[in-house]
């Protein structure tokens, strides 16, 4: 069993290091806010995030999403998750 730091040593330490991904996910959100005519700082509001952080997610900017923050998502546009996500492959 490795200890602690060698296991850390071998992570890279940039996002330049990682290695590239085949695709992305891209964050449907614009659509379903159309479908239930509702706007952002309504959708942020109920949801419980800033309009900052969910237009990060709408511009494709998000490195990460925490699921707590895709079942609100969900709940209030009354969708399921994959009709907020798509993958996009690279050409």
């Amino acid at each position: 069993m490795k200890k602690n730091d060698e296991i850390s040593a071998e992570l890279p330490a940039k996002d330049e290091e990682l290695i590239a991904l085949p695709g992305e996910i891209v964050f449907n959100i614009d659509v379903m806010l159309a479908k239930r005519k509702m706007r952002v700082g309504d959708l942020a509001n109920r949801v419980g995030i800033t309009i900052s952080n969910l237009s990060i997610l709408k511009n494709g900017k998000a490195k990460a999403i925490k699921v707590s923050t895709l079942i609100k998502l969900c709940s209030v546009l009354d969708c399921q998750p994959g009709d907020l996500l798509e993958y996009r492959a690279k050409d």
